[in-house]
């Protein structure tokens, strides 16, 4: 079992700390079909989740949604016909912090309940 699966996100504030190359290579291990990438200087996390249609797409964006709201944690979304791409990043600190491995751990339990339906 994954260590991110027992977590909640902690209050994070601008002033705190990014995770480290360490902790982001140990922490990547956790999350499969998630990729590390740079938007201009900041590190975010990225999937795309593949669905059957469009009605399956907006339920898995619904559940991201309410992950997001129960954590006041928020990603980007990208909502299209067949996909929907997530992007986790901590805002206040322009780059990672564990919150965001566990929102994306969270995601993809979300998409396999999805798939589930």
């Amino acid at each position: 079992m994954s260590e991110l699966s027992n977590l909640k996100c902690e209050a994070c504030s601008v002033g705190a700390k990014r995770v480290t190359t360490e902790e982001i290579k140990s922490l990547m291990e956790e999350l499969k079909g998630w990729e590390l990438i740079v938007e201009g200087d900041v590190q975010k996390l990225k999937r795309v989740f593949h669905t059957d249609d469009f009605i399956q797409s907006v339920s898995l964006t619904n559940a991201i949604a309410q992950l997001a709201e129960a954590e006041d944690h928020h990603p980007k979304i990208i909502l299209e016909y067949s996909s929907v791409t997530v992007l986790w990043w901590t805002h206040k600190i322009n780059g990672l912090h564990k919150n965001d491995f566990i929102m994306a751990y969270n995601t993809s339990l979300a998409y396999q309940n999805v798939l589930k339906k």
